[in-house]
């Protein structure tokens, strides 16, 4: 069991900047939101509904040093056919999209005596052609529909005839439709694929059954019911579980791969904009491929469709001070795009800003319209940079960047960067910088211990309220495990204590996929057709989904002085709910008073959520529900003792009686 200090729960306020208790102090309303990477196969092969890997044929070995362009795919041409497949770059969709596979089908086998054959090559259809078997196989269910598309073009003087089907691991055929590729240029050609049953180790199969010869590309295969039945869309399951957390804000696409391990790996928002076939895919930092399916686009909308602020990160025209050689090298890898690049790079950063919020009758603001978005995306905030080394190299164009947004966009806030750790060269020149440029919010990022996070959940109130605001971009315990969580949740109860000067705060990372896991402690872990929710994710749900925009101090208090016990008391101004957050990280349970005299109206009876267990218990895919929180109604009055029990988090929201 961690070993806590002593610390008293109640802080004294200091007067300059501490409201009464009457009033409350004003907070931040976006104080709580979610941060995006994809790391871990957050987003292909996760978030991103897509069930095709390598569906454009664009692997290579810089991804990783074993792939190419037809990894995941496998040649087959069953019933005793034959043709070649081959990969050929002189006649692509788009110049972005550069791979396809050219299927050349020479002969079509005759079948023998079907099911009853005693020749197994002689079973199932005809043809020569591809399988693909997804990220990690597919996951198919009885009834359920999943539309199917391709592009393709007839390479042959006659048009060439596919069978495209969907498989179980014996061959046996779930869902099966026909088309003809029947033009020289390339064409989109789609299908609805209806299951007949389920099966969780499901391959596509695309097959030329006639002779000729046919290219194909942007294999593409999605579940008709995707979150907002959104086409090139997102994974229901995993985005409806975002969607509850209520969010204020998400930041995207990270993180680390914002930036890049060189210059040509900087995330560009231009390559992924725009129709698919069209985006420019790369590898991932971490050690995979990106489609960019799911793009800038993609990410605005999902914004806009759970109501939470969008809050893109560019580069810093700097990449990661790793490149190269991780850790081992230090800070030698960074690399600065070139000063006589500048220009055209700080107009790219300012073309996103009209992209998002500009007219229809703007450039950037026209293209939006065109994507199916004609109104604005009302973006607020932009992030520049990620844990950057600060170096002169940084510090020259980071003001660039700064002044040319805040010259042409004054509403926009734009969120700084210090290095990573709660301290150190990198922290603290971050912090002198970006306080001497007025930057107005700075982010900062920590993994640390869990005991780490209640030693120091007194570390915001003595910041400067007068210098740069805080964005908490990325930060976590070391751990998935309830005791992990709930020391967040005591680290979260001064995030809100401290919301006058800490306007942001998101848990880091998000999503992992089982068996594809590049970080050890995350929110939600998942596989193609289940998700675990950790403790973490349900301790930041309880904070995200009942937030407020005041505080009110000297709420709680108890006898006893113990830094395992952290309350806070905020009140959202657009309910009138007032909303108490109880923690208790000891072994025992513990009384905390409370006093509510300070209220009016309040109802008798309110909402109560207790998340409490085992400091060791720990929810895997295999037993999801060792930790879980539990729903009650709770009776309250203007002054009542609550018993906190050992290893908790109490969320109780009062309503106000009008």
């Amino acid at each position: 069991m961690i070993v806590y200090l002593a610390v008293s729960l109640t802080v004294v306020a200091q007067s300059a900047r501490q409201q009464t208790t009457s009033t409350g102090k004003k907070i931040s309303p976006t104080l709580f939101g979610l941060f995006f990477e994809d790391i871990n196969y957050a987003a292909d092969g996760g978030l991103y509904a897509e069930m095709i890997q390598n569906r454009s044929f664009e692997y290579t070995p810089a991804d990783r040093r074993e792939w190419h362009s037809l990894t995941s795919w496998e040649y087959i041409t069953p019933v005793f056919s034959y043709g070649s497949l081959n990969v050929e770059t002189n006649k692509p969709i788009h110049p972005n999209n550069p791979h396809y596979a050219v299927l050349t089908i020479e002969h079509v086998g005759q079948p023998g005596v079907g099911e009853n054959s005693k020749i197994p090559e002689n079973k199932g259809v005809p043809g020569v052609g591809v399988k693909n078997l997804g990220y990690d196989y597919m996951v198919v269910n009885a009834g359920e529909k999943y539309a199917f598309s391709l592009f393709a073009c007839q390479l042959s003087a006659t048009p060439v005839a596919l069978t495209v089907s969907l498989q179980d691991p014996r061959g046996k055929i779930l869902s099966e439709s026909k088309l003809t590729v029947n033009s020289k240029d390339w064409n989109k050609y789609t299908a609805t694929l209806t299951a007949s049953e389920r099966s969780d180790s499901t391959s596509l199969v695309i097959l030329g059954t006639t002779q000729g010869k046919v290219g194909i590309d942007i294999v593409s295969l999605f579940p008709e019911n995707t979150f907002k039945n959104r086409q090139n869309g997102l994974r229901a399951d995993l985005a409806q579980l975002l969607a509850d957390m209520k969010p204020a804000f998400i930041r995207f696409p990270g993180g680390c791969l914002a930036h890049g391990d060189g210059l040509g790996n900087m995330y560009r928002w231009k390559n992924t904009i725009g129709p698919v076939e069209q985006r420019v895919e790369q590898r991932n930092i971490w050690g995979y491929h990106q489609t960019a399916g799911l793009g800038y686009y993609e990410y605005f909308q999902f914004c806009e469709d759970i109501g939470a602020k969008p809050l893109p990160v560019l580069p810093a025209a700097v990449s990661c001070q790793n490149s190269g050689g991780t850790w081992r090298i230090g800070g030698t890898g960074q690399k600065a795009i070139p000063m006589d690049e500048m220009k055209d790079y700080i107009q790219e950063v300012l073309d996103l800003i009209e992209w998002a919020n500009g007219s229809v009758s703007s450039t950037w603001g026209a293209k939006r319209a065109a994507a199916g978005h004609p109104k604005p995306f009302n973006l607020e905030f932009v992030g520049i940079g990620n844990e950057d080394k600060i170096t002169p190299e940084f510090e020259e164009r980071f003001k660039l960047i700064y002044d040319a947004v805040k010259a042409k966009h004054p509403e926009i806030t734009v969120i700084g960067t210090v290095g990573p750790f709660p301290d150190g060269e990198d922290f603290t020149k971050g912090w002198k910088y970006a306080n001497n440029l007025t930057v107005p919010m700075v982010d900062e990022h920590y993994y640390q211990q869990p005991d780490w996070f209640v030693r120091n959940q007194y570390r915001y109130d003595a910041y400067d309220r007068k210098q740069s605001h805080v964005y908490l971009g990325e930060y976590a315990s070391w751990g998935n495990k309830l005791k992990n969580a709930i020391s967040e949740a005591i680290y979260m109860t001064a995030l809100e204590r401290n919301g006058d000067v800490v306007d942001m705060a998101s848990y880091a990372p998000l999503l992992a996929k089982k068996n594809h896991t590049q970080w050890k402690t995350d929110m939600i872990f998942f596989d193609n057709e289940k998700v675990c929710l950790t403790p973490n994710y349900y301790v930041q749900k309880l904070f995200t989904a009942n937030q407020g925009d005041y505080y009110y101090d000297k709420i709680v208090s108890k006898n006893s002085k113990d830094s395992t016990l952290a309350a806070s008391c905020v009140k959202d101004s657009k309910t009138g709910d007032i909303i108490l957050k109880l923690v208790n990280g000891g072994t025992a349970s513990q009384s905390m008073k409370i006093d509510l005299s300070a209220f009016k109206k309040l109802a008798s009876q309110a909402e109560q959520v207790v998340i409490a267990g085992s400091a060791e218990a720990e929810n895997t895919l295999e037993n999801p529900q060792a930790i879980a929180p539990v729903q009650s109604k709770i009776k309250v009055s203007k002054s009542f003792q609550y018993n906190a029990p050992a290893m908790s988090l109490t969320v109780i929201r009062i309503k106000t009686q009008s």
